[in-house]
């Protein structure tokens, strides 16, 4: 493999550089026709918003006990069949480079993608070479990266027709042999999630439409979300050609602890009982026991999905 090139040169606006293998991380908030950015379709106004005025990503990730084991979790999933670096990493929809930088950090050459302009700013700001774009018309040509990371597009674009067009893109700048991971929502998070919360009965429409088909329009914790069965998730990457394709746990059952701890206690300390030992210790032994059982990727609600392109 050859020596890394420096992201001052290397950048999707500025073309394709030889010789180096590439990874490619993302999330997709995009909506439908083409903008004025070039590389495809419009952000979806609702994603915008959500992204730009009312939640902040980067936060969530830091300052959330759920957000912290995530970024842990897909640091130790991703780990497993990532290249060494300093292969090439791009991370599609990876909003404001939480992900990519400890990516980068490692010794992988990274470059992201984000429909929000708020994101993109964001990762720039943090050293990652990014550009805005749309996960379903990548700026990349064909075969560039080792690995790709969907992290947003899978739960972000309701219609199973744009998810296969995201995950045909994804395989296109891939390598053969490089693999695909990406992360969506189980179905049954909001059921879990509203009652552990004690917000079931006022949002029981809402969790219904999710149960019955993975989307309901009346959503108002998350805009333009759609969620997962385990079933589906996996027929979705095996349809679109990915082999080998396996669904892990992202959060794992340990993840309902973090839940429960964000809705009750986040803006106040911890009862003894809940603090010692560490809760995210707590929530890391179980995610990582219930590794080994397969049958129990269901009540983990995160998925993880990877495949490898032939």
């Amino acid at each position: 493999m050859s020596a890394a090139r420096p992201h001052s040169v290397c950048r999707a606006t500025e073309g394709r550089c030889p010789g180096m293998p590439r990874v490619a991380l993302g999330s997709g908030l995009w909506g439908s026709g083409f903008g004025s950015q070039g590389w495809g379709m419009t952000v979806d106004a609702e994603i915008e918003v959500h992204y730009t005025t009312r939640h902040d990503e980067a936060v969530r990730l830091s300052g959330t006990l759920k957000g912290r084991l995530e970024r842990v979790r897909v640091g130790e999933l991703l780990g497993r069949y990532l290249p060494p670096p300093p292969a090439r990493v791009a991370d599609v929809g990876g909003g404001p480079g939480v992900h990519a930088s400890w990516l980068q950090a490692a010794g992988y050459d990274v470059e992201l993608l984000d429909p929000v302009r708020r994101h993109v700013d964001q990762a720039t700001a943090a050293g990652i070479a990014s550009v805005q774009g749309d996960a379903r018309r990548l700026p990349w040509d064909n075969e560039d990266f080792d690995a790709v990371l969907l992290a947003g597009p899978m739960y972000h674009l309701p219609e199973a027709a744009d998810r296969r067009l995201a995950l045909r893109e994804a395989i296109r700048v891939l390598r053969p042999g490089g693999f695909v991971a990406v992360i969506a929502i189980n179905r049954a998070a909001n059921l879990i999630g509203s009652a552990l919360a004690n917000r079931l009965l006022e949002r029981q429409q809402v969790v219904t439409e999710i149960l019955e088909t993975g989307f309901s329009p009346d959503n108002e914790r998350m805009a333009h979300t759609t969620y997962h069965t385990v079933t589906q998730l996996r027929s979705e990457l095996v349809n679109s050609g990915l082999r080998g394709v396996t669904v892990h746990g992202l959060t794992g059952p340990g993840g309902w602890l973090t839940v429960a701890i964000d809705a009750h206690f986040r803006d106040q300390g911890l009862p003894d009982s809940l603090n010692q030992p560490d809760p995210l210790e707590t929530a890391l032994a179980c995610s990582r026991l219930a590794d080994r059982c397969p049958e129990l990727v269901p009540a983990s609600s995160l998925l993880f999905a990877v495949g490898q392109r032939a």
